[in-house]
């Protein structure tokens, strides 16, 4: 029996939120979404989590360090970063700190799904798959 990969979408824009949501669920992810990093550790205290889907730029503690707290709750979880054009370099700081992926924003819903399964997959493999 295959089970549904289970995400997590950080970022601040609500509207993006709502609208990755229901993409996501509609194609058979388990989604939970948090406003900011605080929030995102909370779900990870209490919830295990396939893949994380964040926002470099949030207000608070950034993307980048967030992810960095995110992975020493749950070493193994795979992150994929989101950012602007404008800031280009932050997901590739984010692939040298340990982030699986990043995407541009503004972001195709397919191709964030379709990273967020290859990730999964990564993740199900094991820390050498």
């Amino acid at each position: 029996m295959v089970t549904k990969p289970k995400v997590m979408l950080v970022d601040d824009e609500p509207e993006f939120l709502e609208v990755m949501a229901k993409f996501m669920r509609h194609r058979g992810v388990t989604l939970e979404t948090a406003a900011n990093c605080s929030e995102a550790l909370s779900w990870l205290a209490r919830d295990r989590f396939d893949v994380v889907v964040m926002d470099v730029r949030m207000p608070g503690i950034g993307g980048l360090e967030c992810m960095d707290e995110m992975k020493s709750v749950q070493p193994g979880l795979e992150v994929i970063i989101l950012t602007g054009h404008a800031s280009l370099n932050y997901g590739i700081s984010g692939m040298e700190r340990g982030a699986f992926d990043y995407c541009l924003k503004p972001v195709d819903a397919g191709e964030l799904l379709e990273k967020v399964l290859l990730a999964r997959e990564k993740a199900a493999a094991g820390p050498h798959g």
